[in-house]
């Protein structure tokens, strides 16, 4: 399996992307999570972050599961984690089959540290993801979303995310930047 990684970052996949791809594949066809490949740039094996594994099939959102901070060791960990939950654990999708593999778009977000902030007019739907917080009830939406224009309907979809109603202002905000990835992660179909 460990070739299917190296044959995505030959053909100039991003690293992030193909770790993704190999991570959803190999948890797919054997249903065991795949180990690091040992040719993983170091810069993913250095560096701890939450990211978030987004899966798109003919357009439509498949799968997005992801980790506000770090829950391993490593970047690349976090993303071989995320991959599996993704394809198999996101309470909106049945999991992922074998036959839809080709068909999958990839993206990976490596979220930034999060910052606490007074108002949504500290907000860009296009460069801050933000996370709404009231009580246990947390709601994380990534920036730069399609059909996501205004900061009114972004903190809109985290409330609901998170279980708060959409009119409800007694939330504490929070707010990130993201490195998205996508080079090589078209579907093969």
């Amino acid at each position: 399996m460990g070739a299917d990684f190296e044959s995505s970052l030959a053909a100039g996949a991003d690293p992030c992307v193909a770790l993704a791809r190999f991570s959803v594949e190999t948890y797919v066809r054997t249903g065991h999570a795949a180990g690091l490949p040992a040719d993983v740039p170091s810069e993913l094996l250095t560096r701890a972050a939450g990211a978030f594994v987004s899966l798109h099939e003919h357009g439509e959102l498949r799968g997005c599961i992801g980790t506000i901070s770090a829950t391993t060791g490593c970047i690349a960990e976090e993303i071989l984690q995320n991959g599996v939950s993704a394809c198999s654990r996101d309470p909106r999708f049945d999991p992922v089959r074998e036959g839809e593999l080709d068909y999958l778009e990839y993206s990976v977000d490596v979220l930034g540290p999060t910052e606490p902030i007074a108002s949504p007019d500290e907000l860009d739907v296009r460069r801050y993801g933000v996370i709404v917080t009231k009580g246990w009830k947390r709601g994380l939406l990534l920036p730069n979303l399609d059909g996501v224009d205004t900061v009114a309907y972004q903190l809109e979809i985290a409330k609901r995310k998170a279980g708060i109603h959409p009119d409800d202002d007694d939330v504490t905000l929070e707010r990130f930047e993201v490195v998205r990835h996508t080079r090589g992660g078209e579907p093969r179909k």
